[in-house]
């Protein structure tokens, strides 16, 4: 028996023209649609800034925190890999996030009321 074996390498030369990979297109898919979907989200943001009458103060803001939160929540889903985890999980992970601007939204409320006491 022979110590060498029969897996050698073929002394050929690299010739790039018999095989050439394909670009790997992993995701860009997804990551199209999901530029395709915050670009809409953002030009309907826009549209109603110019289309809401600066009389409905509440309205208007309460349009633009809506529109935010939605695409936050899409891109926590899409880029943080949420919409794919368990329902437990994702609660875990994005329960918090009420909570704190709970408690901010708290603070600014009982701040304003300081000298009043």
């Amino acid at each position: 028996m022979s110590s060498q074996s029969n897996t050698e390498i073929p002394s050929k030369e690299y010739d790039p023209t018999t095989w050439v990979p394909e670009p790997d297109t992993h995701g860009t898919a997804d990551i199209k649609k999901t530029f395709w979907i915050l670009l809409f989200l953002t030009i309907v943001d826009v549209i109603l800034y110019f289309l809401i009458p600066t009389e409905y103060v509440l309205g208007r803001a309460f349009a633009f925190v809506l529109l935010g939160i939605v695409k936050a929540i899409y891109i926590v889903g899409t880029f943080m890999h949420m919409k794919h985890e368990k329902l437990g999980l994702a609660t875990m992970i994005i329960a918090p996030m009420f909570f704190i601007i709970f408690f901010l939204v708290w603070m600014m409320f009982e701040g304003s009321n300081w000298g009043t006491i």
